[in-house]
């Protein structure tokens, strides 16, 4: 059965995906996975040094290697699988490889608990892998749900369904590990593996709307060995296509730039809020669900600004307030203060990842066919982004032995990004 575009049950379907997997990029990488596997190994180990593979490593500084390693990994894969994706039309199969390994990695995760810190790494290197990878496939179908207009509103749809989601299961997993005696646990702990099945099942299972409704375009031919190249040739094809249109390179360019910042800030502030403002355990989840909650109003209020300015005022306007919130948190003290810088961080997390993503969308030429290769282009630049960005900010907090001098750095990425943007001169309508 195939949908034409805009039919909003095709959209619904689309956008369930969100709602299905933003659960792991939550709960799992940003709010409790962190939190109970420094716990755990330090107890394991007596220690913050943990034995890997017979090797003594910082947790911490093992447990960012591990997250940096899986994004390395997609941008290898990416251009491989996407490539392969697109030459048989395939789109589907992979985004549902990746979701049932990000699934059964993430569920795999009840069975850590410190000592097995070499399985406990395997599973979340796996999940990011998982999580990241059907990503790349997710994002492909998104010019084939909607028509250009309409793009800004689905992306920003997909991104309030995944931020709604994943507040519900936070405060579930939040509340099971605050009550574990009531629910039969026998401890905190045990109660917050529990919750790691939880949010593969809840991956797993919701995932099964979208793969109901999306459709592959099959073609019929053959998947050899000499097409396992196909995908790097497929990028080299996307970047002749992005170099002979200005405005498209630019707009990377500066996606590029400003990625640094947002998904570093997005990936490190709870530890900025433990180590810098001395916030417990259970006020960084109040933290983490008050971006998500603000995020939501967010992704729709610039989806709004951006049919009412254009893509180009509304990405600028959240870099403006991107570079006030990495200036502010230099000044950051008191917990009230870090709660309303916060606030910020949610609003504009929204906005700019839904408008990149709808902007990139409607700068694919329409006729573009292999749409794969395109959002694993894209995938690529932001993980590369994300690669440099966390190593920045890492080296300018052992440098200068304060994340406040980081959060200041991060504002650099910002700048450079805000003026390559205004160089590529986004027009209003773009539909």
């Amino acid at each position: 059965m195939m949908l034409e575009k805009n039919n909003p049950r095709l959209i619904n379907a689309w956008s369930s995906f969100d709602w299905a997997n933003s659960v792991y990029n939550l709960i799992v990488t940003t709010a409790i996975f962190p939190i109970y596997y420094l716990a755990t190994t330090q107890e394991a180990f007596g220690g913050e040094m943990v034995s890997f593979f017979n090797l003594t490593v910082k947790n911490s500084v093992l447990y960012s290697f591990a997250i940096s390693f899986s994004f390395l990994m997609i941008v290898f894969l990416s251009p491989v699988l996407s490539g392969i994706a697109d030459y048989g039309g395939m789109k589907k199969r992979f985004m549902k490889f990746f979701t049932y390994l990000g699934s059964l990695a993430c569920i795999g995760l009840f069975f850590f608990t410190g000592e097995n810190v070499e399985y406990g790494i395997a599973c979340s290197v796996l999940a990011s892998i998982g999580f990241a990878g059907s990503l790349v496939f997710y994002n492909g179908f998104l010019p084939e749900v909607a028509t250009k207009e309409r793009m800004d509103r689905v992306s920003a749809r997909g991104f309030a369904m995944g931020y709604t989601g994943s507040v519900i299961l936070l405060i579930i997993n939040l509340v099971l590990f605050q009550q574990f005696e009531v629910f039969g646990f026998e401890s905190g702990g045990e109660a917050t593996r529990f919750g790691f099945i939880l949010v593969g099942v809840w991956w797993l299972g919701f995932a099964q709307i979208a793969f109901y409704y999306l459709k592959d375009r099959r073609n019929g031919k053959p998947i050899t060995f000499e097409i396992l190249g196909n995908g790097t040739n497929e990028l080299k094809k996307v970047w002749k296509v992005v170099k002979g249109k200005r405005v498209m390179k630019r707009f990377l360019y500066s996606f590029f730039l400003f990625s640094m910042g947002v998904q570093t800030v997005m990936l490190l502030a709870p530890l900025f809020a433990d180590k810098v403002i001395g916030m417990g355990a259970d006020e960084m989840i109040y933290i983490v669900i008050i971006l998500q909650i603000l995020a939501i109003g967010g992704a729709f209020f610039f989806a709004l600004l951006s049919k009412l300015r254009g893509n180009g005022f509304a990405i600028s306007t959240t870099l403006i307030i991107w570079i006030f919130i990495c200036i502010a948190g230099y000044f950051m003290k008191d917990k009230v203060s870090f709660y309303s810088l916060a606030a910020f961080l949610g609003f504009v997390m929204g906005g700019i990842q839904s408008i990149s993503r709808s902007t990139y969308s409607k700068l694919i030429p329409a006729e573009t066919k292999d749409t794969a290769s395109f959002f694993s282009f894209y995938d690529i630049t932001e993980k590369l982004a994300i690669v440099i960005g966390s190593l920045s900010y890492g080296f300018i907090d052992q440098v200068t032995g304060s994340m406040r001098y980081s959060m200041v750095f991060m504002s650099l990425f910002f700048i450079a990004g805000y003026i390559v943007l205004q160089m590529a001169n986004l027009k209003k309508n773009m539909a």
